[in-house]
């Protein structure tokens, strides 16, 4: 038996935990939170996101520098940049995947730290890569998230079950993750992301390798999230998603942000958000390709 199918047995074959038995089980978005322990009242906070000079070095490479942010509650934030600018680096920071070298975040509230075990309750990740256990089918993986973010068996099966059918997974609840396409291991770990009803969401890159119905389903839930308070964190490639779906963005280039602000400032002005993504971040030079195609 694998070490992950040994960690799912233990965890889902306990004994219901009496504190956690609640009769009926909540709506699965705007519910009353599953989270237990010392939480910060939403009315008091600031930000939902709050980072100050957030920097993080490897050896002699600094992959983020002096990141300062700032996200309102209740907002759709797009994270953007080109590839290896700093974006999943400053997603770890701010979730308590990775420490930083300088600087401090606040989520919720609270400063962000690998051993908060409350704030891990409170918000939801979709990581750069999908962390799941190979030999798990994509039904185990919820159990076995539920079971650990406190939920009861009946509020784990009620909302799975809710949350495959929304990313059309319904059918492949049985699919090992080993036999998974790309595209059903991205929905598996957005799930695990929503299961526990989180009130601030870190979403890398959450419509890569999703097909167009699931994908148009994910933009409603997020919109519907965003309206019901809870904050979206998400970094994407797609600029057209972003200009219609984020309230506001930052660019981060080598490292560095080089323009934040609103989205529908930006499309108020007449330009648009590759333009300035163009402007700020530049393209690749282009090569003399004549000889593709060419026989």
């Amino acid at each position: 038996m694998s070490s992950a199918r040994i960690i799912y047995w233990l965890w889902t074959s306990r004994q219901e935990d009496a504190t956690l038995d609640r009769a009926g089980v909540p709506q699965l978005i705007g519910g009353t939170p599953s989270y237990e322990g010392a939480i910060v009242p939403a009315t008091q906070w600031t930000w939902a996101i709050d980072a100050h000079r957030l920097t993080r070095t490897f050896g002699a490479v600094t992959a983020v520098r002096d990141v300062t942010l700032q996200v309102p509650t209740g907002t759709i934030f797009a994270f953007l940049g080109p590839n290896g600018s700093g974006k999943s680096t400053t997603v770890k920071l701010l979730t308590g995947l990775l420490a930083p070298t300088a600087g401090e975040a606040r989520v919720a509230g609270r400063v962000v730290s690998a051993e908060d075990l409350a704030l891990r309750r409170m918000i939801g990740i979709l990581p750069e890569n999908d962390a799941l256990f190979q030999d798990l089918t994509i039904w185990e993986h919820l159990e076995l998230s539920g079971r650990l973010y406190g939920l009861t068996r009946q509020e784990t099966q009620a909302r799975a079950v809710q949350l495959l059918q929304h990313l059309d997974l319904e059918q492949g609840r049985g699919t090992l993750v080993d036999e998974a396409s790309f595209g059903m291991r991205k929905k598996c770990a957005l799930a695990m992301a929503l299961l526990h009803n989180p009130r601030v969401l870190f979403l890398d890159e959450p419509f890569e390798g999703i097909d167009p119905g699931s994908s148009r389903n994910i933009k409603d839930l997020l919109l519907a999230l965003a309206d019901r308070g809870v904050t979206v964190f998400l970094t994407s490639h797609i600029l057209e998603v972003v200009e219609r779906l984020a309230d506001r963005f930052a660019l981060i280039v080598r490292g560095e942000i080089v323009a934040c602000q609103r989205v529908s400032d930006l499309t108020s002005a007449g330009t648009t958000l590759e333009d300035l993504y163009l402007r700020y971040a530049g393209r690749p030079a282009a090569g003399d390709l004549t000889w593709l195609g060419s026989r």
